[in-house]
């Protein structure tokens, strides 16, 4: 059940396929495909946004002033208020209507890429992102519980997340290489301003397409729960880039990461006594919902963490130029949208829990072909190879925990559960390159091209083995039902 303009309708939001009393709908009415176009756009314009500034960190730095110790605060500051909010604007998206959320949230964006794009300091720049990162919070888990319950549980809906999957991964590729472009023929301040077109477009197209979601009864927000989870995922993610930067002996990394800790265990707690709570427990209980989202992690943690290791190998070991390293990748980019295209007939054909598994295979065999990297440019061809048939497997892994992960609910609850995904999308984003820069340096045992390559090779093996783990945990808890075709 949705709201549109004040009145109550029934639609494709109700759980199952084509809601309550309707057949399943089967194929794409020319406003469900323009209202997919214009979800996918924000979301992919989303993904560009987490990479598109790696190339360009050391331009900027020049450029406005940044000391060498305060240039990781440009992707930092935006990563912690991306991650920390999410689950909390996931919520607020079903409490207070998702649409207005996702509307409100692109704004901010354009507003925040065009402060950033014109910085002149370094105050004004961290700023700028940081209200990047918020608006990224708001915008990414509302985009995603619109596309949940425009379409139909099912066939359509799956082909849907096949698709937004497909973009979030190839945008973050897409943003290695865009920022190396922009960067080298026009300024590092396009990759700013890139945004402020794209997310005008989406506002004037938006409003027309896609239709109100909110319950009609209004409940109150957790705010406890809400402040709880918010500070703890802030310090879990600020704990991990402070390892990431100084080392897991760390003792602000170590701290941070305790107290973050210590305030997740409070929220669960707060959760279990509240009336309303943020996030009712027995969603968790649902092994769909906490193993789906324990794969998202690791699905996310270990390919764009792969894209920081490789990017250190093409540049330290074989020499390559920032630009050439991006465009490098795109081979990955193109492994990603066959994937994305490829998860749902694989997921019609099987079911959801055997997509997972195929795709951790596929990934975990195609990271371990790369520790056979060596220290010329003969091994271009298996990195190439290797990185296009793992960004399939990759992609068969991000399309199924999506669909086991928002799959099964009631339409008040998608909100909640695609913040639930979006959370570990953007935690596993996260944690992925501070853990994997921390392992491969802690590796290295000098600092020559050999000593840099074997710590790379460590690195390597830890990311093929959380994909195998992600295996096994599939493989022995989740159980999911057969796809109905």
């Amino acid at each position: 059940m949705s709201v549109v303009d004040g009145s109550v309708v029934e639609g494709t939001s109700s759980p199952g396929p084509g809601g309550p009393g309707r057949a399943p709908v089967q194929r794409l009415t020319p406003r469900m495909r323009l209202t997919l176009v214009v979800l996918l756009v924000a979301q992919f314009m989303l993904a560009v946004d987490f990479s598109i500034l790696n190339v360009a960190l050391p331009v900027i730095g020049e450029g406005l002033g940044f000391s060498l110790g305060n240039l990781q605060w440009i992707a930092t500051s935006f990563a912690l208020c991306a991650a920390g909010f999410t689950l909390m604007f996931g919520r607020v998206a079903d409490l207070f209507g998702r649409r207005r959320l996702f509307l409100g949230g692109l704004a901010v964006l354009g507003l925040a890429s065009l402060v950033g794009g014109l910085a002149t300091s370094p105050e004004l720049l961290i700023t700028a992102r940081v209200f990047q990162g918020l608006a990224t919070a708001a915008v990414t888990p509302a985009g995603l519980s619109l596309l949940t319950t425009a379409f139909p549980e099912g066939p359509l809906r799956e082909k849907a997340l096949g698709l937004n999957g497909a973009l979030m991964s190839a945008g973050f590729t897409t943003g290695a290489i865009l920022g190396g472009v922009l960067t080298d023929l026009l300024s590092w301040r396009w990759s700013f301003l890139i945004n402020v077109p794209v997310a005008a477009a989406v506002l004037i197209v938006a409003p027309m397409v896609i239709a109100e979601s909110r319950p009609t009864d209004r409940p109150r927000l957790d705010v406890p729960g809400a402040l709880t989870v918010t500070a703890g995922l802030l310090a879990v993610v600020f704990g991990l880039t402070q390892a990431g930067e100084h080392g897991w002996t760390n003792t602000t990394a170590l701290l941070s990461l305790a107290v973050g800790l210590l305030l997740l265990i409070a929220f669960y707690y707060i959760e279990r006594a509240t009336d309303a709570p943020l996030v009712p427990v027995a969603i968790l209980r649902r092994r769909t919902v906490a193993w789906g989202n324990i794969t998202g992690v690791l699905a996310f943690l270990t390919e764009t963490s792969l894209v920081f290791l490789l990017t250190l190998y093409l540049q330290q070991v074989l020499g390559f130029s920032p630009l050439a390293a991006g465009l490098s990748f795109g081979v990955l980019g193109l492994g990603t949208v066959l994937g994305g295209t490829l998860a749902p007939r694989v997921i019609a054909r099987t079911s959801t829990r055997s997509t997972l598994l195929i795709g951790a295979l596929i990934q975990t065999v195609a990271t371990a072909a790369l520790l056979a990297l060596g220290t010329t440019s003969a091994s271009l061809p298996l990195m190439l190879a290797a990185t296009f048939i793992g960004g399939i497997g990759n992609m068969l892994l991000i399309v199924g925990f999506m669909v086991t992960a928002t799959s099964g609910l009631p339409d008040h609850e998608q909100g909640l559960a695609t913040g639930l995904a979006t959370m570990s999308q953007q935690i596993g984003i996260t944690m992925g390159t501070p853990i994997m820069s921390a392992i491969a340096t802690g590796a290295m045992t000098t600092t020559a091209v050999t000593g840099i390559l074997g710590g790379i090779h460590t690195a390597i093996a830890v990311n093929a083995a959380l994909v195998l783990i992600t295996t096994l945990t599939t493989t022995l808890f989740l159980r999911t039902p057969t796809t109905t075709k």
